[in-house]
């Protein structure tokens, strides 16, 4: 199995912690005199120390990698991981942002002849309208997208391109930064430029979208929420899961699932906010 070089290192560096961790409890360091009780000790040890449940599940998955590696080889009988169980990750749902705050940011008015303005809403709003990544921003190009159809297409993972369609006020903003980028473009055909000409960068997609939220959430702002606030959206008015899935670019449904669990907490929400029963004290 091949590993990238970055895993690789992951790999040493746990195997490096636990071996310390041995040598600082006085117990012999031959892997395979190492019992499942060092193993666990090692855990509470990390726990102790503050490290993450995702820190302390990568650092065992690094050891039973090595234990595999071992018992294939006939180094060890019995692995003693075997029987550590790997901590489950909490789940968190994704923030998002609801949509009559986004319509504030998307209503506001701008000067339509300012290069930067114009183009910080377009960001905000393709984002938004639709859930594309800011890796997929980055890699659009001027002839990915069709006014006409409503349609553009992006580069996703796995080098899969994909069809997004968009609606009316997505074309007007289109339309109108198309004119002022042919004035920086320089023949780039990247499609999100800076105001000199070259390609968008990282950094300042998220810039841009931190600044334009930043007066309708104090909650986490960035490219990655408008992708999540436009899954919400779309599943809370009506879009199957199978459509949302296609449309966001996922491998795999479960993936999408989570924002099932988003748009029940809303609806949750809104029962507790509307119904009468809910509303009497202790509902």
């Amino acid at each position: 199995m091949n590993y990238s070089a970055h895993t690789v290192l992951s790999y040493e560096e746990d195997l490096s912690q636990f071996a310390l961790f041995l040598a600082s409890e006085g117990d012999d360091i031959d892997p395979a005199l190492v019992t499942t009780d060092d193993v666990r000790m090692w855990v509470h040890h990390l726990s102790q120390k503050g490290f993450a449940v995702s820190s302390i599940r990568r650092k065992l998955q690094s050891l039973r990698a090595f234990y595999r590696f071992l018992h294939d080889r006939g180094g060890v009988k019995v692995s003693p991981v075997a029987d550590v169980p790997l901590a489950k990750i909490p789940k968190h749902l994704p923030e998002y942002v609801v949509p009559r705050r986004m319509d504030v940011v998307l209503d506001e008015d701008i000067d339509e002849s300012d290069f930067v303005a114009v183009r910080n809403k377009l960001v905000v709003a393709m984002f938004y309208e639709t859930g594309m990544r800011r890796a997929e921003m980055l890699s659009l190009k001027d002839y990915d997208i069709d006014v006409e159809r409503g349609e553009l297409k992006v580069h996703g993972k796995r080098n899969k391109d994909r069809i997004i369609p968009f609606c009316g006020e997505l074309k007007r903003l289109i339309d109108i930064y198309r004119p002022l980028r042919a004035k920086v473009a320089n023949g780039e055909d990247t499609f999100i430029l800076t105001e000199k000409g070259m390609p968008a960068y990282p950094g300042l997609l998220y810039r841009i979208v931190t600044r334009n939220l930043s007066s309708v959430t104090s909650g986490k702002r960035s490219p990655h929420v408008l992708r999540h606030s436009y899954a919400s959206a779309m599943l809370n008015n009506g879009a199957g899961i199978n459509s949302v899935k296609e449309l966001l670019g996922h491998e795999s449904i479960a993936t999408t699932q989570i924002y099932t669990h988003i748009t029940y907490s809303e609806l949750k929400q809104n029962y507790k906010h509307a119904h009468p029963r809910a509303l009497k004290k202790g509902g």
